[in-house]
């Protein structure tokens, strides 16, 4: 049995960029908090909760801590929360992606100047909650073709021209990239003013670019990645779109594989938020026992 594991799969910078800062912290003592789980992978967490780091969110918790390390989570968090951890005393430690915090800043900009930001992702997802947080005017969260049609549609009726209709549309840097043009392409039809921000990041497109050609080659997929990731989601909806007989795994635990008899070639991908060592172990067993 072939395995073809992505070269892409793991950690990516923003993500190894923030478990690093809470290693470094730890190493210095004291207590130490995270403002949401630092990455959306339940293994990374858990290790770092038996070595006393503890994950704190509503603002209320902030407020019962008297001394420590408050480390801000990858996805970022709203100006509002933001503020407040500034103001709260503790030492803050900001370990937002640099690319979550650019889309921070396009957005203030140019919601402060007067368009309406559209997000495309998906509502609820920390990232996105932040990125909100950050728009002087309410943002609109496209997450579904119904969605951005509707939005469309409204605002054709409004103004048929397009004149006068100022748009910053931006994307979670984790959102499919195909799903991402597809609903560019919709908000097109308006003719409006403004400008679209691709801010998915590289690792992102190169990922899911990996994973779709791996997947188009093999008999099985696996992709490995942490229940709440969006980027692993992602993954692996582009996956079982080229390769049926795609699964998606935790840790090597939850791996179950139905193989053909003239099955011959298994891929391996992971999600942004997936460490080598699960990697590795998933790798190695299939390697072995396939």
């Amino acid at each position: 049995m072939e395995v073809i594991l992505a070269k892409t799969a793991g950690f990516c910078f923003g993500v190894k960029r923030a478990v690093d800062q809470v290693y470094e912290q730890l190493a210095q003592g004291g207590p130490i908090y995270t403002y949401g789980p630092i990455i959306h992978n339940e293994s990374v967490v858990e290790d770092l909760e038996k070595r006393g780091v503890r994950v704190i969110e509503p603002p209320q918790e902030l407020k019962k801590l008297e001394k420590g390390t408050v480390i801000i989570r990858s996805h970022g968090v709203s100006k509002e929360i933001y503020e407040s951890l500034k103001e709260s005393g503790m030492k803050i430690v900001d370990a937002t992606c640099p690319f979550v915090k650019r889309i921070h800043d396009t957005v203030e900009k140019e919601s402060r100047a007067g368009a309406q930001i559209i997000i495309i992702g998906d509502d609820g997802h920390p990232e996105v909650e932040g990125i909100k947080g950050w728009c002087v005017t309410p943002a609109v969260v496209v997450g579904k073709k119904e969605e951005a049609e509707a939005f469309l549609s409204e605002n054709i009726v409004k103004n048929p021209s397009g004149n006068g209709i100022k748009l910053c549309i931006v994307s979670q840097t984790t959102y499919n990239y195909t799903k991402f043009q597809e609903f560019v392409e919709i908000f097109s039809k308006i003719g409006y003013d403004g400008t679209v921000v691709n801010t998915i990041c590289n690792a992102t497109e190169e990922r899911q670019t990996e994973a779709a050609e791996i997947a188009g080659m093999v008999d099985a997929m696996v992709v490995i990645g942490g229940r709440t990731s969006s980027n692993s989601k992602k993954l692996y909806e582009i996956c079982r779109s080229k390769c049926g007989n795609t699964v998606f795994i935790r840790t090597l635990d939850d791996l179950k594989l139905n193989l053909k008899g003239n099955a011959r070639k298994i891929g391996i991908t992971a999600g942004a938020s997936t460490p080598n060592n699960i990697i590795e172990e998933v790798q190695n067993y299939v390697r072995i026992n396939f």
